[in-house]
């Protein structure tokens, strides 16, 4: 059929519809094509973001103020933030002049890039760069040209920051991250490095100059360029207050606030205790301790200073524990670190080293806890002899009998020796051990006497961590440097045994430079303290108790050589008192109450029974003692078999009151007791405690006793009472050759109670009288038979 021209075919039309699905199609597939090629996009160009492991690490104080800061393999220092430990002041001077609009855009601002491309246009150069916070932190992360395909890349990073992260986290990298000047990353590192504090307790003006400093870190730093960092932080004042952010009032303050930074140094506080940290915890880049940050750098000073006045190469550590936590508050393991004369990198704190006499105060508390001892029980100070060991004290006198809280208040050596070898040297390094004082012995060696002498090795931590029991009621523990540590506590002594150490150490006076006056500290604060010092002068040791805190002082050199004249008493001993003054009273931890276990008592010497049981002419010197748990002992019996035997002595005597043997009879006889001293404190003992106790003589015809086996000895070569004086125009010091007649054995030689050597039988002692007045010399056997002389030394004339 042909078709009519006067009816032409009809044309196909699209109804709007129609067109708008066909619009859509395109869209989404348009859509899928671009999310498809930034999925491959993605794929083969994966964000690179910085592992949370890796970098900078900070060490911290309790309140956050960094110790020491760790620099990473680039040598940045970066110290971990959030948003949340920011000042909101900053937050809102960075958003608000960086990218108000954070929080809307997608990772790029059209208007803001659009802005910076008709600014260039208008200005033949840049500026505004348009670009958003995220864009930056995709700059900061990643290496970009700062060219015009860079700045496409950049987008794309930006882009790629915000499909993988929340706001949040882009926010928390900017925050760590973001150049501040020369080896600073990150707005926590930037506020303390330049102003010295933290990022939480920024003013207006220090938010505000924080938040523009990283647009141009070398040319606005603070410490170099401080008018070019005031104009560009105005600005940002400026624009705060052209969007109402901030009032006029707060505006005008900050403005007149100049712009002090300080130098850029790394925070090198606890510097010791840091490193141990960051080696125990090398992949932890915010290690928060237990430390006072405060209270480290003014002890830090305080050691500087104290060192000062010490001989060459001497270093010094301190230690404060909390007793309330165990939590350490201050850390010194050296006098100046990293100086190479003082060794400056050896951590003094954790050094095993000869204790000295600190350990005694453990001795005689387990002592105690052993019911042998009271706080008031006789023992003896004078020449002995342990299997061949034969110790001396310290200033090389002696002093005779004198009471336990004497001996550990005195540091005497004698009668340490003598209650460690009741109780055992290998029982208390076992008992030590249990609370924490491992000791360091040569090897192959075992346990011995010499060991409460500072025959051994241990740490001043370890010393700190168990004199805590004298505040822990005997619970010793072990010293806490972060709050994650675990609190670890044993028991070392018994509530009662701590509770009369520490009374026989808070009543010990200190005749020293820096020692509280009396009445000056009150009793809650009262210090309970010990010396040492190690064989050699090698180190010197002070460990104070008071209710809150323990604290420790080691002084010495770290390579071990000597330091003549250099020990406990004397040199750590007033800069315990100085730590002790500067630590506060907090009352968080109580004063313990006297145990129900401790009483006191009223004791006799010599025999150590109570005075309400003991007749009054045997109670020749009577002693308010500490009992624990009810324990009266007697004095120690003595060791030597051929010496008189110390305690309660029953005789018979005749009418005359002379003594009669076991067959031996005689007119009237009748008993009477005797109080005998120990032999070897005899020449010691007044007149009248020597008279009462004093054997009475055999009766003619009685055979002779056990009692007769310390034959009376006498010194020849100079009569007691003599007058000497040195040679004109001499200066050697004025000798005598003496004897000991009546004795084989050996025998000890005293000049004024300082031992002077030791001679056998009747063998000639060379004795030296240096200084003009009066002089006792005594020689004592090992039996205890004894003989003492007096003689004066003059002046020499002319």
């Amino acid at each position: 059929m042909t078709p009519d021209p006067s009816h032409p075919s009809p044309v196909k039309s699209h109804s709007p519809s129609t067109r708008a699905r066909r619009w859509l199609r395109a869209l989404l597939i348009g859509l899928c094509a671009w999310l498809l090629m930034a999925f491959a996009l993605d794929r083969l160009f994966p964000l690179q973001l910085p592992g949370p492991d890796t970098g900078s690490t900070v060490v911290l104080a309790r309140d956050g103020t960094p110790l020491r800061a760790f620099a990473d393999s680039d040598g940045v220092w970066r110290y971990p933030t959030t948003a949340q430990q920011v000042s909101p002041l900053y937050l809102k001077a960075l958003l608000t002049y960086e990218d108000r609009w954070f929080y809307r855009h997608p990772g790029i601002n059209p208007y803001a890039l659009l802005r910076g491309v008709a600014g260039g246009l208008r200005h033949g150069h840049i500026v505004s760069g348009g670009s958003t916070l995220t864009m930056q932190v995709a700059r900061i992360i990643t290496p970009i040209p700062h060219t015009f395909g860079g700045k496409l890349v950049q987008m794309f990073r930006a882009l790629q920051l915000e499909a993988h992260l929340s706001k949040a986290q882009i926010l928390d990298l900017y925050l760590n991250h973001a150049p501040f000047g020369g080896p600073i990353q990150g707005v926590e590192a930037a506020s303390w490095a330049y102003l010295g504090k933290p990022a939480s307790q920024l003013s207006h003006a220090e938010a505000a100059l924080l938040a523009v400093l990283p647009q141009s870190p070398s040319l606005l730093r603070p410490d170099r360029h401080a008018e070019a960092a005031r104009r560009a932080r105005d600005k940002v004042l400026q624009r705060m207050r052209d969007q109402g952010l901030w009032s006029a009032a707060d505006i005008r303050d900050a403005e007149v606030e100049p712009v002090v930074a300080r130098s850029l140094r790394a925070p090198l506080d606890a510097a010791l205790l840091a490193e141990r940290l960051h080696q125990q915890q090398p992949q932890a880049r915010r290690i928060v301790t237990t430390i006072d940050a405060n209270l480290q750098r003014a002890m830090e000073d305080r050691v500087s200073d104290y060192l000062s006045r010490l001989p060459p190469r001497t270093s010094a550590a301190v230690l404060v524990v909390d007793n309330a936590t165990l939590e350490a508050r201050v850390y010194v393991g050296t006098a100046e670190f990293a100086d190479p004369h003082r060794l400056g990198h050896v951590d003094m704190v954790r050094a095993p080293r000869s204790p000295g006499s600190t350990l005694k105060p453990f001795l005689y508390g387990l002592a105690l806890d052993d019911g042998l001892i009271t706080s008031q029980s006789l023992l003896v100070d004078a020449p002995q002899d342990f299997g061949g060991y034969r110790p001396g004290n310290f200033d090389e006198t002696f002093n005779g009998p004198v009471s336990v809280a004497e001996a550990l208040q005195r540091s005497l050596n004698v009668p340490a020796v003598d209650v460690l070898d009741r109780v055992g040297p290998k029982r208390f390094v076992a008992r030590l051990a249990n609370g924490g004082i491992d000791l360091g012995l040569p090897d192959g060696a075992q346990p011995n006497l010499s060991i409460i002498l500072g025959g051994a090795a241990t740490r001043l931590e370890s010393l700190v961590g168990a004199y805590t029991a004298f505040a822990n009621g005997g619970i010793a523990g072990t010293p806490r440097y972060t709050p994650q540590q675990l609190l670890q506590q044993r028991r070392l002594l018994s509530p009662g045994a701590a509770w009369i150490i520490r009374d026989i150490m808070a009543n010990n006076p200190a005749d020293v430079e820096g020692a509280p006056l009396d009445g000056t500290i009150n009793a809650h604060a009262a210090v309970a303290w010990k010396t040492g010092t190690s064989y050699g002068y090698r180190d010197a040791w002070a460990i104070g108790v008071t209710d809150d805190w323990t604290f420790g002082v080691w002084i010495g050199r770290p390579d071990g050589t000597p330091s003549p004249g250099q020990y406990g008493a004397v040199t750590a001993l007033p800069l315990m008192f100085d730590v002790a003054r500067m630590l506060p009273v907090t009352h968080d931890h109580p004063h313990m109450a006297q145990p129900g276990s401790v009483r006191a008592v009223d004791v006799c010497w010599p025999l150590g029974g109570t005075a309400a049981s003991t007749p009054a002419p045997l109670c020749r010197q009577k002693r308010t003692a500490w009992s624990l748990d009810a324990a009266l002992p007697p004095t120690f019996a003595e060791r030597d078999l051929t010496a008189w035997t110390g305690g309660l002595l029953t005789l018979r005597v005749d009418q005359l009151g002379r003594r009669l043997s076991a067959t031996c009879h005689g007119k009237s006889e009748h008993t009477i007791e005797l109080a005998r001293w120990p032999a070897l404190a005899a020449p010691w003992l007044r007149a009248d405690d020597a008279a009462a106790s004093a054997l009475p003589p055999l009766m003619p015809g009685c055979p002779a006793d056990s009692l007769d086996v310390a034959n009376p000895i006498r010194i020849a070569g100079i009569s007691s009472g003599a007058t000497l004086r040195q040679a004109p125009n001499s200066k050697q010091p004025l000798h005598i050759t003496l004897q000991a007649l009546g004795t084989t054995d050996e025998v000890q030689w005293l000049l004024d109670g300082r031992l002077q050597g030791s001679s056998v039988g009747s063998a000639g002692m060379l004795i030296a009288l240096p200084q003009p007045g009066e002089h006792q010399i005594t020689a004592l056997s090992r039996n205890g038979a004894y003989a003492h002389i007096a003689v004066t030394v003059e002046k020499p004339r002319g």
